[in-house]
């Protein structure tokens, strides 16, 4: 009976192992791809800001204002 305690410990030892491991990989890919979107959408702003920027200028141009 102590043997067949002892092993079936083990596996639930060993069953809570892999499912911390697996967690862990789960939110490290989490964080990478939060990572990767939040680096998305900061050179999105960027490309934003000059287009807005190029269309001000172009605006100033067309109306004489740009010196």
């Amino acid at each position: 009976m102590a043997d067949s305690s002892q092993s079936l410990s083990n596996q639930v030892g060993e069953a809570k192992g892999q499912t911390q491991e697996k967690a862990s990989n789960l939110m490290d890919r989490a964080s990478e791809a939060a990572q990767s979107t939040k680096e998305s959408l900061q050179e999105a702003g960027q490309q934003m800001q000059a287009k807005a920027q190029g269309a001000v200028d172009a605006v100033k141009d067309a109306t004489g204002m740009k010196k």
